[in-house]
């Protein structure tokens, strides 16, 4: 007999509810940057980050969950990052060789792309062939 179910992945409304947290919080931070409000994106950047890494750490039995949870991670730093070299004008200040401020939030950028590159390209196909033997 063929199994036809799919998979679902369910997120518990706490859960949930968390994840849009995280999102009001993420756009608050980048509107304060647009806006110039120094204090309030600065400050957003802690419960963004810290509720980024909970899900990241809630998801972490689910490879893919994990490493896209991860990237997003990286993500907010880099931006963060980022946006507290424009808030203190060192964003175009060079710091090593031709790199500027800005350039260093290409430092967790790539770590998230890193991420993301070794989940496709490595344990993506390793979870593909071991369902595959296991429906054999």
């Amino acid at each position: 007999m063929e199994n036809n179910a799919e998979l679902n992945y369910v997120i518990p409304a706490k859960y949930r509810r968390m994840e849009n947290m995280h999102i009001i919080f993420w756009l608050v931070k980048d509107i304060s940057w647009c806006l110039i409000w120094k204090v309030l994106g600065i400050a957003m950047i802690f419960p963004t980050l810290i509720i980024s890494l909970i899900i990241a750490w809630r998801t972490r039995h689910i490879k893919s969950e994990l490493a896209h949870n991860l990237a997003i991670t990286f993500w907010i730093i880099a931006n963060s990052l980022w946006m507290i070299t424009e808030f203190f004008h060192v964003d175009t200040k060079i710091f090593f060789g031709i790199l500027t401020g800005k350039h260093l939030s290409l430092i967790p950028f790539i770590l998230g792309m890193c991420v993301l590159l070794y989940y496709y390209i490595i344990q993506k196909p390793r979870e593909d062939r071991e369902t595959q033997v296991a429906t054999l």
